[in-house]
This record gives structure tokens, sequence and C-alpha cells, in this order.
């Protein structure tokens, strides 16, 4: 992903979930697989904890990712419309 445009109209916990979505629906972090930790992100997107941890619980509310305590946040289905 490049560079979170923190001046744009969307917020960057939006701009996040939206490419953690993307890399789900093109297979990148594959159903089953465990997505980026949150320390993981920080190096990547250079952002607060806070906006991370809402970024992960917009993919939970919509059903496509779930934390296993002391293991991770995995993938549990793909995203309406994501490629099978």
């Amino acid at each position: 992903m490049s560079a979170i445009d923190r001046e744009g109209p969307v917020p960057p916990y939006r701009q996040i979930a939206d490419d953690l979505r993307r890399q789900i629906a093109d297979g990148t972090i594959p159903v089953g697989r465990r997505i980026p930790s949150i320390v993981e992100m920080e190096a990547t997107y250079a952002v607060a904890r806070d906006t991370l941890r809402k970024a992960v619980q917009v993919l939970k509310d919509e059903g496509l990712v779930e934390t296993v305590t002391g293991m991770g946040t995995f993938v549990v289905k793909q995203p309406p419309g994501a490629l099978a």
C-alpha cells in the first residue's frame, strides 16, 4: 500500500481496513492465515496503535477476521465479490 493520506477525506483507519480487505480479497492473506500483528502494521503504516485497532475492528465487524487470544487475528472468510 502507498502511504496513508492523512489529509484526504477517508480516515486513516478506513484506508488501512480497505488495504487489508484488498489483501484478503486477492489472496495475499488467504482464509485461515493470520493478518499482520498490530506491531507489524505499526511499522508498515506508521500510525498509532489505536488507529490500527480501529481498522481491525472494521474487519471484525464485517465478519472477515476473528481474534484468537494469544494467537492473533485470522481471516475467516473472503469479502463479498472477491475472486475465489
